[in-house]
């Protein structure tokens, strides 16, 4: 694979407005997936609060019984679906979303148990069905309407599975088409396509060459996300070896890029944007954009920039893309806030930003600002503009115990927070 080591001169033009759907654009009651519809963390919520008074929005609701974990929501129809550690099990619950109260559960597996306990991943919701992992790799798919499972697979048995480091699988499944895929890093089955009605394989991903020597064998904590780059439809996924491109036909691996892996935890959902892949993993390693480009048999990942440590790592809060620039925290378990020209590289603002949050940051947009959700529980509402940091406001979520990881949803003209045991919704219409 050929790759581009020093700088070029792009011809870049991101064109997504600061709305991504466009100034008429009104608010969607569907989050149905790890980071929105488009796996991008951009809401196409509009007509929303443009700052917070102290105390922050309004409180709609509080739910509770969710058990332990880190899990984010997702929002379909009526329901809020999550999971969580309670009673000994690892649950998928779904809950009214007028008031929170749960309508199901649904056994996923086994608890985990340890300092930082319970599930990571985020249920997808797909028509009529629910589709989960939980820690020990467990995926299930159950009827929307019952909880009732209608197949289950393992990651680690049936597709001989692991995971990089020791805090097990934390992934979202992806849904595409009569497709789910998933990511099991096994030396055979590095993704997996399995029928989404029936679980059974579609194609197995074994990667046919060494993907080089940093980081480790397995599966990341990352979630797939679908490119279309140099005209191949492609699945793009941050694994144990750092980056993937896996052909979406028949799981072929076209390309792959670990220099952006490292030893520990390769967590950050990648940002796709038309030829172009934008990765970064914390533990002192760094920030790389890739752009795709068609070759003999397949696609080649050319590195068009890598920013070191020092300019931009993101530990496990993610980043967004909006018009030309990429937001998020910066700083290994940090979470500065920060403005990077995406084409170039070049930090137009932030990087040592220090506000009432503390640890790493969690991001979402809508319409025009940035939720950051830190580690202490606090609640940072910045405005998205590359002309300077300006913070809109921010609260403490209540009754937090231990860090306050789970990424934050604003849709439909409401910002979700799951904190552990409990679900708190509020009201951000203006």
């Amino acid at each position: 694979m050929k790759r581009a080591w020093t700088a070029v001169v792009l011809s870049f033009v991101v064109a997504a407005p600061a709305t991504p759907q466009g100034a008429g654009a009104r608010a969607t009651a569907d989050w149905p997936s790890w980071r929105g519809p488009k796996r991008d963390a951009l809401s196409p919520d509009t007509g929303l609060l443009k700052s917070w008074k102290a105390g922050g929005p309004p409180l709609a609701f509080k739910a509770t019984g969710l058990g332990t974990g880190y899990s984010s929501v997702s929002v379909a129809g009526d329901r809020i679906y999550t999971l969580g550690d309670k009673g000994g099990t690892q649950h998928l619950f779904a809950l009214d979303a007028k008031d929170g109260k749960t309508l199901w559960t649904a056994k996923i597996g086994a608890p985990w148990v340890d300092q930082f306990a319970g599930p990571r991943g985020t249920p997808t919701v797909d028509g009529g069905s629910v589709y989960a992992v939980g820690t020990e790799g467990d995926l299930v798919c159950v009827d929307a309407a019952t909880g009732k499972q209608r197949w289950r697979k393992s990651l680690a048995t049936d597709f001989g599975g692991q995971v990089m480091s020791s805090w097990k699988y934390s992934e979202s499944p992806l849904i595409d088409g009569d497709r789910v895929i998933v990511t099991p890093g096994g030396s055979k089955a590095l993704l997996v396509a399995l029928d989404k009605n029936t679980g059974q394989d579609v194609w197995r991903t074994y990667p046919e060459r060494d993907l080089g020597p940093k980081g480790k064998d397995g599966a990341g904590y990352s979630s797939v996300v679908i490119s279309n780059a140099a005209g191949v439809k492609q699945y793009v996924q941050l694994t144990g070896r750092g980056l993937v491109g896996v052909r979406a036909s028949d799981g072929r691996l076209l390309w792959n890029y670990n220099k952006v892996a490292n030893d520990v935890a390769n967590i950050s959902t990648p940002v796709v944007k038309g030829d172009y892949v934008f990765a970064s993993t914390g533990y002192q390693t760094g920030s790389v954009l890739l752009k795709l480009e068609a070759a003999a048999g397949g696609v080649d990942a050319n590195e068009v920039y890598f920013l070191d440590s020092k300019v931009f790592q993101n530990h496990h809060g993610g980043f967004v893309l909006v018009g030309d620039h990429i937001y998020g925290g910066h700083g290994h378990n940090k979470g500065f806030p920060i403005c990077i020209e995406m084409a170039t590289g070049k930090v137009v603002w932030g990087g040592e930003t220090r506000n009432a949050g503390t640890g790493s940051a969690a991001v979402v947009y809508a319409d025009g600002n940035l939720y950051f959700r830190y580690q202490n529980g606090v609640m940072v509402l910045i405005e998205a503009t590359p002309t300077g940091y300006s913070e809109k406001g921010s609260f403490t979520i209540p009754d937090v115990a231990g860090p306050s990881w789970p990424h934050p949803v604003v849709v439909g003209g409401r910002l979700y927070l799951r904190e552990q045991d409990n679900l708190f919704v509020y009201d951000v219409k203006a």
